[in-house]
């Protein structure tokens, strides 16, 4: 079983960019799937970003080309780099593990506004 620490969240204004870590213990890291999800206000959670254990990385199309995930299994992190936010990108951001069994991290808050 994995636990999972986000972090990097905040208040940032329309453009702007943000870094989101999570932190990884208790198992052997490098054998999850990672990923990021987001759930706004009345709405579902939604998947933003995934990436393998092999590296393949997967992006929710309202995402393309402007967040970044990665994972560096050294120090069992997960990244999620966000640039050119919209209000829309405002959410809790939540990491999972995946690997014989999903697990979630408590969620990290976003607020892009003026």
């Amino acid at each position: 079983q994995v636990q999972l620490v986000e972090s990097g969240g905040g208040l940032v204004q329309p453009g702007g960019s943000l870094r989101l870590s999570c932190a990884a213990s208790g198992s052997i890291f490098s054998i999850y799937a990672m990923g990021w999800y987001r759930q706004a206000p009345g709405k579902q959670r939604e998947l933003v970003a995934t990436i393998s254990s092999g590296g393949i990385t997967n992006y929710a199309d309202s995402v393309k080309g402007r967040f970044t995930i990665s994972r560096d299994n050294g120090k069992n992190t997960v990244y999620l780099q966000m640039t050119s936010l919209k209000a829309e990108d405002t959410a809790a951001y939540y990491c999972n593990a995946y690997h014989l069994g999903s697990y979630w991290g408590q969620g990290t808050q976003v607020t892009v506004s003026s």
